[in-house]
């Protein structure tokens, strides 16, 4: 899978860049063959950090049931990366995915925050669980093992994409 992660770019994705390692500015802060974690250059929280897989996969959107194990190792990543820093209490972290169409990246990547209690009351809105724009890794496993369909807008005036329960 990792050699078919780097042959598997696309040529103008930002996030396959920094995951084969072109993009020289970003903060890389650990890595493997599958997964890549960076600092975000825009941080919602004192740590916040995304996780990609060096094959590129669009969306949260794109995932299927088989994909379930993949996600669990962004999140193992996640947490190790914030165990690297310092970060003992793992209730308030919050680590998940926005939908389309509220992503701005479409390379896959799983947002990991903490404390959550210090995310910026100016970007939390982005961030809340299971809201249109944004779904907890954990949910997001739990969707993809019954293998829910999708429900297209979930609000009156959202044309976001939100999976059932």
């Amino acid at each position: 899978m990792a050699a078919a992660g780097l042959n598997n770019r696309i040529k103008f994705c930002i996030f396959c860049h920094i995951a084969s390692g072109e993009d020289k500015e970003a903060e890389i802060v650990k890595k493997n063959e599958e997964l890549v974690c960076f600092k975000d250059i825009n941080p919602a929280a004192p740590h916040h950090y995304l996780v990609v897989p060096t094959q590129h996969i669009v969306s949260c959107s794109s995932l299927q049931k088989e994909h379930i194990s993949l996600v669990k190792r962004m999140a193992e990543m996640g947490k190790a990366v914030l165990h690297d820093q310092g970060i003992t209490d793992m209730t308030d972290i919050r680590m998940g995915f926005h939908q389309p169409p509220f992503i701005s990246v479409n390379h896959l990547h799983l947002h990991v925050l903490a404390p959550v209690s210090q995310i910026s009351k100016y970007m939390a809105y982005k961030f809340t669980p299971e809201t249109c724009p944004f779904v907890t890794e954990e949910s997001l496993r739990k969707r993809l093992k019954a293998n829910n369909p999708l429900l297209k807008g979930c609000f009156r005036d959202c044309s976001c994409v939100l999976y059932l329960d």
